[in-house]
């Protein structure tokens, strides 16, 4: 039986923001990513920037043919990212799949639900970031497979900075990626880096690389650039956040 509340309509005339939050990111990651997410909250000021996340299904283990049936996934997802609301940025958190698909391919997914929308890759975002440090050689990391860090190492070539050195972990399965510990990453970055690269490259979305970036930089005396990283540092620049944010590597001082 329902009890015996009056309710009054309100007296006071409500105003509307435009945006509950000034810059929207709107980020489709795996289903089975531990880390993007972590990534953003680190940087992104929630007062500043909202980062609405969606997740696609993803298989295990991580090959060409896994990565390429994310692709089609990718329309619906961002759709549902605040339905009929324009965002600022688009985000596709998984380095592996964008040079797979192709960063074209990937736009073309994502423009079909939000046309007219700037689209980030980690893969399109380090080669924006390679070109604002004035790096033309890199060596590479990646926690891969062999295949996997092949096709990796061939897409950075043809449309990135020349690639020295390239290192794969081995793994297949991207859960792992993110168990790595940091002082394995540590460790691998150092082994993987080449005296004559400009600067280091810690691919893969699911890599925990993000702390250890400063750390590395240190011991290398070149700069360190994660998927993670680039993927965040493009994304805000493009809502036009450009703020420098200390303790994630040179990329966040300029």
């Amino acid at each position: 039986m329902p009890l015996d509340i009056h309710v009054t309509p309100s007296g006071v005339s409500m105003r509307l923001e435009e945006r509950p939050v000034r810059r929207r990111i709107a980020l489709v990651v795996l289903a089975t990513d531990h880390t993007s997410e972590r990534d953003f909250a680190r940087i992104c000021d929630p007062a500043e920037v909202g980062v609405y996340t969606n997740r696609i299904a993803f298989e295990n283990p991580t090959t060409r043919d896994s990565l390429l049936r994310t692709g089609p996934r990718l329309t619906e997802a961002a759709a549902q990212i605040l339905p009929g609301e324009p965002v600022d940025v688009l985000a596709y958190g998984c380095t592996a799949a964008s040079i797979v698909l192709g960063n074209a391919a990937v736009t073309d997914h994502l423009h079909a639900a939000k046309p007219d929308t700037p689209c980030v890759t980690p893969s399109s975002a380090a080669f924006d970031a390679f070109a604002a440090l004035g790096v033309g050689r890199i060596a590479l990391l990646a926690p891969n497979s062999l295949p996997v860090t092949e096709d990796l190492a061939q897409y950075f070539a043809r449309h990135g900075p020349d690639v020295l050195r390239a290192t794969a972990l081995g793994l297949e399965d991207d859960r792992e990626m993110a168990r790595i510990s940091e002082a394995s990453i540590i460790e691998a970055a150092l082994a993987a880096d080449d005296p004559a690269a400009e600067a280091l490259f810690l691919s893969c979305t699911a890599l925990r690389a993000l702390p250890c970036i400063a750390r590395i930089e240190a011991a290398l005396g070149k700069p360190v650039v994660s998927s993670n990283q680039a993927m965040i540092w493009r994304s805000l620049r493009l809502t036009g956040a450009r703020q420098p944010v200390p303790g994630y590597g040179q990329l966040f001082t300029l």
